[in-house]
């Protein structure tokens, strides 16, 4: 194991500098438990939960392994909608929701998915090993109770600025993703959308700029993709997608059956379902729903019951499937079994390399 990635896991204390990451929905108390017990991190999507139900699935964690987990959140703020011209993206979608026979599309709302007071009350109280953030990190104060907690606090960048930000702001380390990402563009300080920088761009870039370590993410599926992170000078790598496959990943079949026959080339980064750039599987939404959105979260209040009435007839039209550009690497292995060939794929490249067993 390289320097950086021995102080990575000693930070963290995991085995393996490998994060499995917090995707909102599918990385539940299963996925978590597993990856954690295995000796990555395992991280619970909490973004779009209310905090009891966050509460509830930490301690379901916690009952299960000793082991340390993540807990992640959206810091973003709260888009304003009262006064905002609404008919252009509920006229587009409207007969969408008449082919579906749901009526008329309600009204937008913005879903509360920002890091408030409450949320911050129960993750002090949950006290889990890591806390991280996307879209950048809450208030100074909301930080340093989280470090005074013992929480370790990671964080996404897009960009080389961002990653400077964090780590100016007290971050323990910066999760560098790349173009390649499913999901969430973690962007703050840019748009997400415009010309995202890849991860064999951005890693070496931040690496270079920050003293805190770098977690590679965006396009590793793999042992050869982690021990490309390591050498690109990440201290670890973050994977998505790879573990959507896993039996315990919260996942419908449609959406795993669209995992499995995906190309790199089958996602795009669209702002269609939320209103944020974030990479998904093409599909009607993607089309339809893409040009001029509402603000985050706003558009979820319009794009959700397409997705649900739309899975509940057997069609992926109007879900939401994130999906990073290394879908076709991924396997269908329990999420210990698949961290497990990571580590070992990892392990004999770098042996080839002349460099370390991870697990040393």
């Amino acid at each position: 194991m390289s320097r950086r990635s021995r102080t990575l896991s000693e930070s963290l204390g995991i085995d393996y500098p490998v994060i499995q990451a917090p995707m909102a929905g599918p990385a539940g108390p299963e996925l978590a438990t597993a990856v954690s017990a295995a000796g990555g991190l395992g991280s619970l999507g909490a973004a779009v939960l209310p905090a009891e139900e966050m509460l509830r699935q930490g301690r379901a964690v916690q009952e299960r392994t000793e082991r340390p987990f993540n807990v992640n959140f959206f810091c973003h703020a709260p888009p304003d909608i009262a006064d905002l011209a609404t008919p252009s993206p509920r006229d587009r979608l409207r007969p969408c929701y008449e082919e579906l026979g749901i009526g008329e599309p309600a009204n937008p709302v913005v879903p509360p998915f920002v890091f408030d007071d409450e949320r911050l009350a129960a993750v002090l109280e949950l006290r889990p090993a890591v806390v991280s953030f996307h879209f950048g990190l809450p208030e100074q104060e909301a930080l340093e109770a989280l470090k005074e907690a013992g929480c370790r606090l990671l964080c996404s960048a897009t960009t080389l600025g961002e990653g400077i930000e964090l780590a100016e702001r007290g971050v323990d380390a910066v999760i560098a993703q790349g173009g390649e990402a499913g999901g969430h563009r973690g962007s703050f300080m840019v748009a997400g959308d415009d010309g995202p920088v890849g991860t064999i761009a951005l890693v070496p870039q931040l690496a270079d700029a920050v003293d805190v370590p770098v977690v590679a993410a965006g396009g590793i599926a793999d042992g050869r993709g982690l021990a490309a992170a390591l050498a690109l000078g990440a201290a670890g790598a973050q994977i998505g997608t790879a573990f959507l496959r896993c039996p315990e990943a919260a996942v419908s079949p449609l959406y795993r059956a669209a995992l499995r026959s995906a190309s790199a080339e089958a996602t795009t980064i669209t702002r269609a379902f939320s209103g944020r750039p974030a990479r998904a599987l093409r599909n009607r939404a993607t089309e339809i729903a893409g040009l001029d959105p509402l603000p985050f979260p706003a558009q979820l209040s319009l794009t959700a019951p397409l997705g649900a009435a739309a899975a509940e007839r057997g069609s992926t039209d109007f879900l939401a499937m994130w999906c990073g550009q290394s879908a076709p690497l991924g396997r269908d292995l329990p999420a210990a079994e698949l961290l497990a060939a990571i580590v070992i794929e990892a392990d004999e490249i770098l042996a080839e390399l002349g460099g370390n067993p991870l697990g040393t």
